[in-house]
């Protein structure tokens, strides 16, 4: 029996008895998933809010960004950088002091950036998939996530949400459900290369720049500190700190794939700027953790929806 109010057309009670459900898909990638064999069951999400700032040099002890460290042009003792972390130091040629020159600078890896974001996203996503866990569900297609600040004190929100999806007419669910970011024909495709989705798999790395002198001579357009001119010229630490930036984002990925495959990768790389030549450049890749299950096998040729005659 439905439990539908009386007072609701006889095609609106019959709906209430077949039960209803949520989903986050497209109608094309609805389409394609039933298509697949996969029947959509809810809309799950997952939330986080952190407290997250950025930790100035002075708070670490290093002497940058004024006072005492301004004075004696970045003078003091480089920082030694969270254990285990990169950091990479840069020494002025030039063999002088000055309130206005940076004898020193310095890249290196913001460890308790990254471990701040893994946690907040990791909970999000833990609750998203425990949503899907509870409606029964074998895995989650058409994941999106989101990064939105909540205040102006530094406080981030990390939203995930997916569309839960059972395999019609298959075995109960494992403990743990699958995840992606495919949906629709992308996954369809996959699955006719013979790749099953395991789960979706991002990181961010953070590297932070402090410029010494040849690295700020060039970002203002000058070749050194008596010269004008402008010139072709490699900056080089910032070439270091993109470089290592990407590279810590692929190393964590690869090391979380455990011999499987990563398909859709996706990089972006943002910077942000807390004052002169003190930059942070932060990068995340994500992508689809899969595993293959067969050969290549084409998938039949979908049914048409809508006849033309």
């Amino acid at each position: 029996m439905s439990d539908a109010p009386s007072d609701l057309p006889e095609a609106a009670q019959r709906r209430f008895s077949q039960g209803a459900f949520s989903s986050g898909l497209s109608v094309s990638d609805f389409g394609a998933c039933l298509e697949m064999g996969l029947e959509p069951v809810g809309l799950v999400q997952g939330f986080c809010a952190m407290r997250w700032g950025a930790v100035s040099m002075n708070a670490m002890g290093g002497g940058f960004g004024g006072g005492l460290g301004s004075a004696l042009g970045g003078a003091l003792t480089p920082f030694a950088g969270a254990p285990g972390g990169y950091v990479q130091n840069y020494q002025c040629p030039h063999g002088m002091i000055s309130a206005d020159h940076r004898a020193w600078g310095q890249n290196y890896q913001q460890t308790w950036i990254e471990d701040t974001w893994r946690t907040g996203f990791n909970s999000a996503y833990s609750r998203m998939m425990q949503e899907a866990q509870a409606l029964g569900a074998h895995g989650v297609v058409g994941v999106v996530d989101s990064e939105n600040p909540l205040s102006d004190t530094g406080v981030v929100e990390f939203h995930l949400r997916g569309t839960a999806v059972r395999v019609i007419d298959g075995p109960p669910p494992g403990e743990t459900p699958w995840s992606t970011f495919l949906a629709g024909q992308r996954l369809a495709k996959s699955f006719e290369a013979g790749y099953a989705p395991v789960s979706i798999v991002t990181s961010v790395a953070s590297v932070r720049v402090w410029a010494y002198c040849q690295t700020e001579y060039l970002m203002e357009g000058t070749s050194g500190m008596w010269s004008n001119a402008v010139g072709a010229a490699e900056i080089m630490q910032v070439v270091d700190a993109q470089s290592k930036v990407r590279d810590l984002a692929r190393a964590r990925v690869r090391s979380s794939l455990h011999g499987d495959a990563l398909h859709g990768a996706h990089l972006e790389v943002s910077t942000r700027e807390f004052g002169k030549g003190d930059v942070e450049f932060q990068s995340r890749l994500s992508g689809n953790r899969v595993r293959r299950f067969k050969d290549f096998d084409p998938l039949a040729l979908p049914r048409p929806t809508v006849r033309l005659s």
